[in-house]
């Protein structure tokens, strides 16, 4: 291992004990400093966003014994979740630190990592090729298979740790990887094209509001769907229009309008989102904030052509892309606010009451 500067054998940490309510969340002062092995790097951690997926894990929603949006079990957890399939790709080892997001500085690396790294800042891709191999299909999500950025410090391959030039700030950093790199993944996975129109769901939300930037990075045509009180900060985004959430999209959009559906929320309404799509149409979905279990029906989809993507797996070029648009300055973090790290329930609590627009991000604290 080689380090630029002294850290200590202990540190402040945010463990995940078990599947449940925000009791599971504990703050911990005591929790040994991870070394970093020889394909790694070790991060002080600066900043470090909250996601819905960090809600959904600790609450154990994507246990098929769930069938209920998440804000369901928000709070209290669902007690339907098996431990056998309660996170994202199976069951957790517990304890866990969280966190998918994280901006910070290397300190150390591995011996096989060149010493040049130290110092770099630098976010870690979400969703982690090498643990797999770069198998097709298979990924680790930081925070969920491993450890992640809820602590003052923390391990990630080199591989996984990209290097930002940009004047935004830690805190602005930390908000990109796991809503940016899921929003620009649907767009790239759809194939979203200059000019095609694009309907997006959920667009007040982290990954909803990425969507509608990224989309328009690319020249498509944005109709968002949010509640009319965040109507204005979505158009302040580049939506071209926004509509209300509560109406019905054919009624509003009509039927057969739209190239691409981008949704987050799935729920009771979700059958209305493919009657929008123009024959041919892709509909691309990484979220069921409303609840995972819909009704299709099957004539819809091959007697209209349409495309599903279900979008989890992401390829290269995807946080690449996430790399170039912050480093040119085309995408814009929306910080809501900050919360030291010990406040996480609280930040949490806040998330799930979807009244804030923007990220809520932790920060752990400078010294132990």
């Amino acid at each position: 291992m080689k380090v630029n500067e002294i850290f200590p054998s202990k540190m402040v940490a945010i463990l995940l004990t078990g599947h449940g309510g925000f009791e599971k969340l504990e703050y911990r002062e005591d929790v040994p400093t991870p070394m970093p092995a020889k394909e790694e790097v070790l991060i002080k951690v600066a900043a470090a966003a909250v996601n819905n997926t960090d809600i959904n894990t600790r609450i154990g929603w994507y246990s098929k014994g769930v069938n209920t949006g998440t804000n369901a079990g928000g709070s209290e957890g669902f007690v339907e979740a098996n431990d056998e399939d309660g996170g994202w790709s199976g069951g957790l080892s517990f304890p866990r630190i969280q966190g998918a997001d994280v901006c910070g500085r290397i300190i150390a690396v591995g011996d096989e990592v060149s010493s040049e790294r130290i110092g770099e800042r630098v976010i870690v891709r979400n969703l982690m090729r090498a643990p797999c191999n770069f198998r097709p299909f298979e990924c680790w999500t930081f925070g969920s298979e491993c450890d992640g950025g809820f602590a003052q410090y923390v391990t990630a391959p080199s591989q996984e740790s990209y290097t930002v030039n940009s004047e935004l700030t830690d805190v602005e950093l930390s908000s990109f990887s796991c809503a940016y790199s899921t929003a620009e993944n649907m767009l790239h996975r759809a194939n979203v094209k200059s000019g095609e129109h694009v309907l997006i769901t959920g667009a007040s939300g982290g990954v909803g509001s990425a969507a509608v930037q990224l989309a328009k990075c690319r020249g498509a045509i944005v109709t968002a769907v949010a509640s009319p009180e965040k109507a204005s900060a979505v158009r302040d985004l580049g939506a071209d229009r926004v509509i209300n959430r509560n109406d019905n999209p054919v009624a509003v959009i009509g039927a057969d309008k739209i190239d691409v559906v981008i949704d987050l929320v799935a729920g009771k309404g979700w059958a209305r989102l493919l009657d929008t799509l123009k024959r041919g149409g892709r509909y691309a979905v990484a979220g069921a904030i409303a609840g995972p279990l819909v009704q299709l029906d099957v004539r819809t989809l091959y007697l209209k052509d349409l495309t599903f993507f279900g979008c989890t797996f992401q390829e290269d070029v995807v946080f690449k892309n996430l790399i170039h648009y912050i480093e040119r300055g085309d995408i814009r973090p929306i910080i809501a606010k900050t919360y030291p790290l010990k406040d996480i329930a609280k930040a949490q609590q806040d998330f799930l009451g979807k009244k804030i627009f923007g990220k809520l991000v932790l920060i752990p604290p400078k010294e132990h």
